[in-house]
């Protein structure tokens, strides 16, 4: 039974589990490993970010906790027109909104704050538009340019007119960056001149509300009481613990010393050459999903010499994947060359990785008109990710083989969200990055990351790879609704992607977490955000 604590105790657990195991069982401390950007998902596309989201806000739509099936969150229920141009969401009744020092909601969700949430991003006139001077990333990759308006029907109903039918629209809104946010406490902070707590403060109606946020420490949450899961007898949706603390730790090797030392409860992402010493800990568990995910390092298309795919071919053939896959995932990853990972639809098993042939390679320089090689930078992902577990050794290998044929390779890392930042705004020449789908279904990030309609990279394409082609058959697997048709868009694509090069992809791999003995019912989350409900701590 977990017995309740006040905020200042949690507050002295900060530092550990050190305190009585009755006031511990109620307090979730994670260890995860960087500082969110942002607090508001809309404006990321970082799982930090999203693991954030997934405890302070709910969506029209849910992917259930450890699974792929799509659920009814505060949409009760949907329906499509014939047509396929508008669909009509029916929301939940009587959802709670969160409180803080500053605002207490007057009324429960309705149609208001669907609407209010979706211009947020739609409107470039919205008063809460720019605020925050970030982008919407994913609104901008995947719905932008399909949806007309959203439309508040009446207070409990809404409509998504769209420009063209949009088969995995409902794997869309089950994002963390489609969170609904309470329009009352916006126009609150609006007239109060300070619109921008809208995000650093952040007001949901999901099972954890918004304690605390210290860069580069710790984010606290609470328990939410009136949240809307509990009258809907739904427990694994319901926040078991009191509190929920995320403690910042970047070493993965850091994080399972605190995990050993019971200061956390959960230690994401551990390094795969701990994972013997995990399942040979009797009070440690190895816990493991299947991951739909993809880790690469993908060429600036747009530029020389990268712009000439015979380079792009001789750098892929200079690499021995198979040798790396090996050491950095320490025998649990395979190495790939298919776009969409096994575990989604839409996978082409026949797409493999271009055999490591460093002569094949080298001639291939030589066609292309560098008979001397040339000099470049490789970036290097400074977290570990479940699709990446450590990009600076990764980089080190390929810096190696890529020596061996003439072009010598500088290795460049910055701090998590800096990275990103410059990576996304296509400053690297070759730079590592990945992804996990936030959805099930291919469209997400073979859409989002590398499609080129019209010759107009997506906003997630930095590397600005645009092949007529591919951007076709993915755009086309977009509208069409009948699965065998869209499986067949997709396993051509990927043939396409393989033949031209943009990205080395590096392995399919499970997701790991390292979990103490004594936390029960938690599960890893391989779309989006990890939502930490449903979990119990036993003394």
């Amino acid at each position: 039974m977990i017995r309740r604590i006040s905020l200042a105790a949690a507050a002295g657990l900060a530092l550990g589990l050190a305190a009585p195991a009755a006031r511990a069982a109620s307090t979730l401390v994670v260890c995860t490993e960087a500082s969110p950007a942002v607090l508001n998902p809309q404006l990321s596309t970082a799982n930090t970010v999203f693991d954030v989201g997934a405890q302070i806000y709910d969506e029209l739509v849910e992917t259930e906790r450890g699974g792929s099936v799509i659920q009814p969150a505060l949409a009760e229920s949907w329906s499509t027109a014939p047509d396929g141009l508008s669909v009509t969401f029916h929301l939940r009744r009587g959802v709670k909104f969160h409180a803080n020092k500053s605002f207490t909601p007057t009324r429960d969700l309705t149609a208001t704050d669907v609407v209010f949430s979706f211009n947020r991003m739609l409107d470039p006139n919205h008063p809460f538009h720019r605020i925050g001077g970030l982008s919407y990333d994913e609104w901008d990759s995947l719905l932008r340019d399909r949806v007309n308006a959203v439309v508040a029907v009446d207070d409990h109903t809404v409509r998504f007119d769209l420009k063209e039918p949009v088969a995995s629209l409902l794997g869309i809104l089950s994002m963390q960056s489609f969170a609904i946010f309470s329009a009352e406490y916006a126009e609150k902070l609006l007239a109060a001149g300070t619109p921008e707590r809208l995000d650093s403060e952040p007001i949901g109606t999901g099972a954890f509300s918004f304690v605390r946020y210290q860069r580069d420490t710790d984010l606290r949450f609470r328990a939410f009481p009136q949240h809307w899961a509990k009258q809907a007898r739904l427990p694994d949706r319901v926040a078991q613990v009191e509190s929920l603390v995320f403690t910042i730790v970047p070493d993965p090797a850091v994080r399972l010393a605190k995990l050993r030392a019971g200061e956390c409860h959960i230690a994401r992402y551990p390094n795969p050459a701990d994972f013997d010493a995990i399942r040979a800990n009797p009070q440690l568990r190895l816990a493991s999903g299947k991951m739909a995910s993809i880790g690469y390092i993908a060429f600036r298309s747009d530029r020389p010499p990268f712009d000439k795919r015979e380079v792009r071919e001789a750098l892929a053939m200079a690499i021995d994947l198979k040798s790396l896959v090996a050491s950095v995932f320490q025998g649990v990853g395979e190495p790939t060359g298919a776009l969409i990972p096994p575990v989604l639809w839409g996978h082409n098993p026949g797409v493999r990785p271009r055999p490591y042939d460093p002569a094949a390679a080298k001639a291939k320089l030589v066609q292309a008109g560098y008979p001397e090689g040339f000099r470049t930078q490789i970036w290097a992902i400074p977290v570990a990710r479940a699709y990446m577990p450590n990009g600076r050794r990764a980089a080190e290998m390929i810096q190696a083989d890529w020596a061996k044929i003439g072009v010598q390779a500088e290795i460049v890392t910055y701090e998590w969200g800096e990275y990103l930042r410059r990576v996304r705004s296509s400053e690297a020449p070759v730079g590592m990055l990945g992804g996990s789908w936030d959805y099930p279904d291919p469209s997400q990030l073979v859409y989002g990351y590398w499609a080129c309609p019209g010759g107009k990279p997506r906003p997630g394409n930095w590397s600005r790879w645009c092949n007529a082609a591919f951007s076709d058959l993915v755009s086309r697997a977009n509208v069409v609704s009948d699965p065998v048709e869209r499986t067949k868009l997709y396993q051509q694509a990927q043939e396409v992607f393989a033949e031209d090069v943009p990205a080395v992809l590096f392995a399919d791999t499970p997701a790991f977490s390292a979990v103490r003995s004594n936390v029960v019912g938690y599960k890893v989350h391989v779309l989006g955000g990890t939502p930490f409900t449903g979990i119990t701590l036993r003394p």
